[in-house]
């Protein structure tokens, strides 16, 4: 499974998202739920949002991402993907380790 790093810029503010809040939390909830979304938040100095997802490759992704009710909406006004091979800090060493068979 590959990790991906996302950031979405939105083209309104705060309140402008309001209408489609509740949707994108409910669709973020059933990814967590899945496994898909690791980590989600907003940025505390940009109009916009981070999110770390676990996906079988880019393509599944992107399919993950045409779901999402902001841009559906047409809210998200540009979305950076970046591929992500986390390997070191404490989120690393916390994790579980699989166990040998």
């Amino acid at each position: 499974m590959a990790k991906f790093v996302v950031e979405f810029e939105y083209n309104v503010d705060r309140a402008g998202r309001e209408p489609l809040h509740r949707a994108h939390t409910d669709y973020l909830r059933t990814l967590t739920d899945s496994g898909v979304l690791l980590l989600a938040g907003p940025l505390q100095d940009t109009n916009g949002g981070l999110l770390v997802y676990e996906a079988e490759d880019r393509e599944r992704l992107q399919d993950i991402l045409a779901a999402e009710p902001y841009v559906q909406g047409g809210i998200v006004c540009h979305v950076r993907v970046r591929q992500w091979a986390p390997g070191k800090g404490t989120w690393i060493t916390a994790a579980p380790q699989p166990s040998a068979a």
